[in-house]
C-alpha cells in the first residue's frame, strides 16, 4: 500500500492551555487583510485608486467586519448548514472553528462597497477593480488554512500525490467505528472520533492505525488555493495594471474567473456532506454559475458605460 501523507497539523500556532490559543485559521484572515491593506495602499500612492491612502485602513477595517466576516458566515449558514444554526444560533458566532462561505463573503463585499461608495461619494467600480486584486490573497490564506484544520478534503482518489484526512471519521460512521476499535487498544481515551483526530496530531502510533482506514483523497483546498488564489491574483494583477481597460472590467473579470476557478476546484473536493446536487453540480459549483452572469453583466455595462480606471499620470 502507498504510504500517503496523513494531514495533522494542529489548529493553533501556541496553545496557552486546552482549546484557547492563536489558531492558524484566525491568522489566516489578520495576514489577508494585512496583505489587502498594503496592495491598497499601493494602488492609492501609485494613482490607481480614488480612495485616498488615510482613509484605507478604515475602509479595510470595515470591509473585513461586514462584509467578509459577516456575510461570510451568514452564507454558510445559508447556502450549507440551515438546519445547524436553527439548532443553535450561538455557533454563528464561533468563527474559530471555521464554517465561512467564500460566497457568502464575496456577496457581502459587494454589498458593504455599494453603501460605502453611495456613504463617501466614490466610485463603487473604482473601489471594487483595487478590492478583487487583493481578494484572491485572502482566498488563499484561507484554503491554507483549510488544509492545516484537515477540513473540506477532497474527493477519494488513488494518485501517488493523495493525502488523508483524519477528520474524515468524523463524518463517516463506519470509519470512525472502525478507528475507535483500532485506536482504543493504543490508548483507551481514545473512544470517540474527535479525540482520535486530537490524537492523531501527536501521536505516530494514532496515524499508523489510521492509514490503514482512512481514504486516500486529493489535498482539494492545495489546489483550490492555487487556482482561486495565486492564478487568480496575478491574472487580476496583470489586467489592472497592464492593461488600459475600462472601470469595473476588472471587478467584472474577479466573478467570472473566481466561478470558472471555483468550479473546476470543486471537481476535486468532496461534496458536502448532506447538502444535495442541484442539476448534476455541487452547491459551490451551481452558485457560481449565478457569479458568471453577474461578472458578464458587470463587464458589459462597464463597457458600455467607458469610464477610464484611475491610473498614474
Amino acid at each position: 500500500m502507498l504510504a500517503y501523507y496523513i494531514d495533522h497539523f494542529s489548529p493553533f500556532i501556541v496553545e496557552f492551555w486546552n482549546g484557547f490559543g492563536i489558531r492558524w485559521y484566525g491568522t489566516a484572515y489578520v495576514m489577508a487583510f494585512f496583505l489587502g491593506y498594503w496592495i491598497l495602499c499601493w494602488f492609492a500612492r501609485h494613482g490607481y485608486s480614488e480612495l485616498k491612502e488615510d482613509k484605507i485602513s478604515d475602509f479595510i477595517a470595515s470591509t473585513a467586519l461586514f462584509g467578509v466576516l459577516l456575510g461570510g458566515r451568514l452564507g454558510y449558514f445559508l447556502f450549507y448548514d440551515p438546519e445547524g444554526f436553527l439548532r443553535n444560533p450561538l455557533q454563528f458566532f464561533q468563527v474559530w472553528e471555521g464554517g465561512m462561505a467564500s460566497h457568502g463573503g464575496i456577496l457581502g463585499i459587494v454589498i458593504f462597497t455599494f453603501w460605502y461608495s453611495r456613504r463617501h461619494k466614490v466610485s463603487w467600480m473604482g473601489l471594487g477593480d483595487n478590492l478583487v486584486v487583493a481578494a484572491p490573497l485572502g482566498i488563499f490564506f484561507g484554503r491554507c488554512a483549510n488544509f492545516i484544520n484537515g477540513e473540506l478534503y477532497g474527493r477519494i482518489t488513488h494518485v501517488s500525490w493523495a493525502m488523508q484526512f483524519p477528520r474524515e471519521i468524523t463524518e463517516n460512521p463506519e470509519l470512525a467505528e472502525r478507528a475507535v476499535d483500532a485506536c482504543v487498544q493504543i490508548n483507551p481515551a481514545l473512544n470517540n472520533p474527535d479525540a482520535i483526530v486530537t490524537a492523531a496530531q501527536t501521536s505516530e502510533p494514532v496515524r499508523a492505525a489510521l492509514a490503514g482506514i482512512l481514504n486516500p483523497r486529493y489535498p482539494s483546498q492545495l489546489i483550490e488555493a492555487v487556482l482561486e488564489g495565486l492564478l487568480l491574483f496575478v491574472l487580476l494583477w496583470l489586467i489592472r495594471t497592464r492593461t488600459r481597460v475600462a472601470e469595473g472590467v476588472t471587478t467584472g473579470a474577479f466573478f467570472v474567473f473566481y466561478a470558472l476557478f471555483r468550479i473546476l476546484g470543486e471537481q476535486f473536493r468532496e461534496p458536502d456532506a448532506g447538502v444535495a446536487f442541484t442539476l448534476g453540480l455541487t452547491r459551490g459549483q451551481f452558485l457560481s454559475l449565478f457569479m458568471i452572469l453577474f461578472g458578464l453583466a458587470f463587464i458589459a455595462n462597464a463597457v458600455r458605460r467607458n469610464r477610464p480606471a484611475p491610473r498614474p499620470a
